[in-house]
């Protein structure tokens, strides 16, 4: 037991990076293009910062009702798509998106959300810029929210 507390005691150095450190998780997620890895034959998963793109990404494109057990997990963007294309639509689109990244997205902090109306397309081009915490960068999701005739 004293050679632990020794031990414990004799650690020297600059102890701020070591905490650093330990504070990153490491995050993975499943790419939904199921690209294969050559030599493993198996799904590259993604990680770090682009699996908190693809999570941010996910939750962006998901409505209201589309996973079982999280009825109110999702943006729920597609269903403003039939909203006349004006200034409240712009801002419902935000205050979603705001909504839903502040609910179950805590690893990152909005930025700034752009809602671009291509209404000769009936489509929405929303680029969401956000910070991801623990690793301090900033990052983009862009997204075009298509109507279909």
């Amino acid at each position: 037991m004293a050679g632990l507390i020794q031990s414990d005691k004799s650690i020297i150095g600059d102890l701020k990076k070591s905490r650093v450190v330990s504070k990153r998780k490491p995050h993975r997620d499943l790419d939904l293009s199921l690209k294969i890895h050559p030599i493993r034959k198996d799904i590259i998963p993604l990680k770090d910062d682009n699996a908190i793109k693809n999570a941010l990404r996910n939750l962006l494109v998901t409505n209201f009702y589309d996973r079982p057990f999280g009825r109110d997990k999702g943006a729920n963007l597609k269903g403003l798509l039939f909203e006349p294309a004006d200034l409240f639509t712009k801002i419902a689109i935000k205050e979603n998106i705001e909504n839903v990244i502040r609910k179950y997205e805590p690893r990152v902090k909005t930025r700034s959300i752009v809602v671009n109306d291509l209404s000769d397309q009936n489509a929405y081009n929303i680029v969401v810029n956000f910070q991801i915490k623990e690793y301090d960068t900033n990052e983009s999701v862009e997204i075009i929210l298509r109507r279909l005739k």
